[in-house]
């Protein structure tokens, strides 16, 4: 395996952090891969391995706000900013592996990155893996709480709203302190802006999602507390795929990638996007 990483300039002229895994032949495809809310991309070394041993390319950025790129933890002007970043990483992407099919694997708020750039920047996708897609409003975020976090972020948008509890990513407790120690995972709460976007974002998902046609696999826990597992089903119904699966992993928690049943999960996604491959 090599590893590549560096940086790119986003239209803010912030430095936004990238890394690749490539296998040591040529790839057979490529995998973008979008992490979730306060972490970063160096946290799916499960995926990346299982994935590079199947001689795929794996690529992944650090969204602005998140891990080694520049800007205010877990804060962003815009949902478009997060988007953006992953239309830069895909262009380069396409550049240097020109020949190889491209797939997006987004988790949690990255599965709600990666549904709103297929939405707004649909290119040459061969296929998508939303895991724990982060894109139903939650049941208690009445018309009230919504209107709340609008005017909060106007007025004060790097107020601190809300933390993830930890204790929801896995059933492993190493995982789990993993996490907590790891000095590129923000342990602080989400800015009013963030929360905000993040409402707008999924509203725009719920109503536009038909517009994703290409071939999609939806993995869930059953048992995740982080993100609603409704949002899973929900998910599969809005897109148009004709091509799409959804598999549901009875009693794991939201990084189905880091818990004790990771080899079958990820035994599952490779055989799904190997499957996906130009014979």
């Amino acid at each position: 395996m090599r590893h590549q990483e560096g940086f790119f300039n986003n239209s803010r002229c912030m430095r936004i952090y990238h890394q690749s895994w490539l296998p040591n032949g040529a790839p057979k495809g490529t995998v973008v891969l979008v992490h979730g809310l306060a972490e970063h991309s160096g946290r799916y070394g499960h995926l990346v391995t299982h994935l590079v041993a199947q001689d795929m390319a794996v690529y992944g950025l650090d969204q602005p706000g998140h891990g080694q790129s520049d800007g205010t933890r877990v804060f962003v002007n815009q949902f478009a900013d997060f988007t953006m970043a992953l239309a830069r990483l895909m262009s380069q992407v396409r550049e240097e592996q020109p020949d190889c099919p491209t797939f997006l694997y987004g988790h949690s708020v990255g599965a709600l990155i990666a549904a709103l750039f297929l939405i707004d920047h649909f290119a040459d996708v061969a296929g998508v893996v939303f895991s724990g897609p982060c894109v139903k409003v939650p049941a208690n975020v009445s018309a009230a709480t919504v209107f709340l976090a609008r005017v909060l972020s106007r007025l004060t948008p790097k107020l601190g709203l809300s933390a993830i509890d930890a204790s929801g990513i896995s059933r492993d407790p190493a995982q789990v302190q993993a996490y907590i120690d790891d000095p590129l995972v923000y342990n602080g709460k989400t800015t009013a802006r963030l929360a905000c976007e993040l409402l707008k974002a999924m509203k725009r998902v719920a109503a536009e999602a038909s517009a994703i046609t290409l071939p999609t696999l939806i993995v869930q826990g059953s048992a995740d507390t982080v993100v609603d597992p409704d949002g899973a089903h929900l998910l599969h119904d809005w897109i148009s795929s004709a091509d799409k699966t959804l598999t549901i992993y009875d009693g794991l928690y939201h990084e189905i990638h880091n818990e004790p049943e990771h080899p079958q999960v990820l035994a599952d996604v490779g055989c799904w996007l190997q499957g996906h491959l130009p014979a």
